[in-house]
């Protein structure tokens, strides 16, 4: 076990660039280690908590949607096994004459010009055990994208990525198996999607199914029937920590949200995947 994680990877510091009246790129640094994702966390214009959840390969991330001449701050965690790390924070005025306006003309109407379109999801690289997935942004930028599929156990499994990623390699799955991929790409308060792709796992040269950007998938496909939340429980209650529980007698979801308020009274949120039962809070 030590090999694998042979010391606590470090956050570095999180500046803000490209500040717009309704929009910042923010950027930060990983100066030792490696994590396995990032969270980004801030308030809105309405106080209302935002979490991104970012790839652990991503280094920069654009958030639109900001109102002119607000201050927001923004705290980005770095999440390495059970642990969270952070936050490192940085505080950003929207507006006019911030981070040499010169250069940011006051243009709302031409920062989010259309939707971003996706392209086609595509499958390469087939082998008995993994797929590498690729797919184009024929216009626009998305601020994130999610991939979704079902494991070899029927598990639905989501994996989220930064909004600059067009390839990624799944692994883990298991021979002479078909698996769906459904691809959605984030951009402000809308998801966007699928585009899907099929493939069958095997050994030797594997074929795979690509199916169009445009293709319909049917409403008994995205939700055969409503799931079901059973109650939450609390065990292993240390100091600092908690341990949840909880069950889904009925239905699969897609994915979870926890949220709660820290000893200062700031609100946390934690997106959870689908296919948990517990998460402990540290």
């Amino acid at each position: 076990t030590e090999e694998e994680t042979p010391s606590q990877p470090i956050l570095g510091e999180l500046t803000a660039s490209q500040v717009t009246p309704d929009s910042v790129q923010l950027e930060w640094s990983v100066p030792e280690g490696t994590f396995e994702s990032f969270t980004l966390q801030y308030k809105d214009a309405q106080g209302q908590p935002q979490v991104v959840p970012m790839d652990g390969g991503a280094r920069t991330l654009t958030v639109p949607g900001l109102s002119p001449s607000r201050r927001y701050k923004f705290n980005l965690y770095g999440v390495w096994g059970r642990k969270r790390l952070g936050p490192i924070s940085t505080d950003v005025i929207i507006g006019e004459g911030i981070c040499r306006p010169h250069l940011f003309p006051p243009r709302p109407e031409e920062e989010p010009p259309s939707q971003p379109i996706l392209g086609e999801l595509t499958a390469s690289h087939v082998t008995p055990d993994s797929v590498q997935l690729e797919w184009s942004v024929p216009e626009g930028t998305f601020d994130s994208f999610t991939l979704q599929y079902k494991d070899a156990q029927g598990q639905p499994q989501v994996v989220p990525m930064d909004g600059g990623a067009r390839t990624l390699t799944v692994p883990g799955l298991s021979p002479s198996r078909r698996y769906k991929f459904n691809l959605y790409g984030l951009w402000g308060r809308k998801r966007l999607g699928p585009v899907s792709t099929d493939i069958v796992t095997g050994e030797g040269a594997v074929g795979c199914i690509h199916v169009p950007s445009w293709t319909w998938v049917g409403p008994e496909e995205e939700v055969p029937n409503q799931p079901i939340l059973a109650e939450l429980t609390a065990s292993q209650v240390t100091p600092d920590s908690v341990q949840l529980e909880w069950s889904v007698p009925e239905g699969t979801f897609d994915s979870f949200t926890l949220q709660y308020k820290d000893a200062q009274g700031q609100p946390q949120v934690v997106p959870v995947d689908g296919g948990a039962r517990t998460l402990t809070v540290p």
